[in-house]
């Protein structure tokens, strides 16, 4: 795996014009001649009917944009009195019902209640917390930020800084402001004095000076943090992934790793996460429908491409040798073409 990453980085040295692949690529599409009352009966059909027919449910949700399912479900509390949330809870169960109540939650609310549910319980889970944060924009951080405030009656920063800590919590708490520079200039020289600023943190000294890297990673625009990865490798002989492999661990470490993947591609690093999620025993259905809900309008044909580079299958295929029944055919249904 780490021999895509480098590939990449020697792309990046190669030619500074270099431009990962992401965004306005994804598999679902708004549906022509939408009629979201007609929707809305159809499902009210499927689900009120002796037995829930599931085919109905699939046919509908995944091949509809997030914007006409929230229209949907207006149409269908019109229709019924009830709302469509409430009724797939209560007809539709485990993996199944998860992903239906994700396709049917507005995308900013969605990412809002993966980040409270990895803050729940004993401990939190921080694999979360990295694939979120690392992966989303400024507007989809701020835009979480803005539903977590509105449903908790508290500021997203305050809970983190409740259930993370240390170099790991200056991290996330630095990306969970959403203001990442977003300048499209780079400036070469900065790159440089940057570049050597990490190296000098890092491999030039025992010890590692981790706040420089977050610093760095966390704040500055991905054209410039591309730039500075070029001349990271030209003073130190190595990559900057395989400098932070080398000089820190654990959870910092994860997320230090996920933001240098995230600047070269995020649908290259999503699509390792998503192998991640169906290899060896068991499923991990929490990170494939997030990623597969979340990334669907977005770069998921991105994502597939990137997939079958990375394993030599198609993404579609991994989904069907893993998956079964209504769950399965739904992420069929969402992933799109077997390419």
């Amino acid at each position: 795996m780490a021999g895509l990453w480098n590939d990449l980085e020697d792309l990046m040295d190669s030619d500074t014009d270099f431009k990962p692949t992401t965004g306005g690529r994804g598999a679902i599409k708004p549906k022509q001649n939408f009629d979201a009352e007609d929707d809305a009966k159809a499902l009210s059909k499927a689900i009120e009917g002796i037995g829930t027919t599931e085919k109905t449910l699939i046919d509908v949700l995944t091949q509809r944009t997030n914007a006409q399912r929230q229209l949907i479900c207006k149409a269908y509390e019109a229709e019924t009195g009830r709302t469509l949330l409430k009724d797939l809870k209560g007809d539709t169960g485990g993996d199944f019902e998860d992903l239906l109540v994700a396709l049917v939650t507005p995308p900013a609310a969605y990412d809002c209640h993966e980040v409270t549910r990895a803050m729940q319980g004993a401990g939190t889970e921080d694999c979360v917390l990295i694939e979120i944060f690392a992966s989303r924009s400024n507007q989809q951080i701020k835009a979480l930020a803005a539903v977590y405030m509105e449903e908790s009656e508290k500021p997203l920063i305050k809970a983190l800084k409740g259930d993370v800590s240390g170099d790991f919590s200056d991290a996330v708490l630095l990306l969970a402001e959403g203001n990442r520079d977003e300048s499209t200039t780079v400036d070469s020289e900065k790159a440089k004095e940057d570049a050597m600023a990490m190296y000098s943190a890092g491999e030039k000294k025992w010890g590692t000076d981790e706040s420089k890297f977050i610093e760095i990673l966390c704040q500055r625009s991905i054209p410039q943090l591309r730039q500075t990865f070029v001349e990271y490798k030209k003073i130190s002989g190595k990559s900057l992934q395989e400098s932070i492999e080398g000089e820190m661990s654990g959870e910092l470490e994860q997320l230090l790793v996920a933001l240098v993947k995230c600047v070269k591609s995020v649908p290259a690093y999503l699509a390792e996460l998503l192998r991640g999620s169906m290899k060896g025993g068991g499923t991990d259905e929490a990170t494939l429908n997030r990623i597969m809900v979340s990334r669907s309008e977005v770069d998921l044909l991105d994502i597939r491409a990137e997939f079958k580079k990375l394993y030599t299958y198609s993404l579609h295929s991994a989904i069907e040798s893993d998956l079964s029944g209504p769950y399965g055919d739904s992420m069929k249904a969402i992933c799109g073409g077997d390419d």
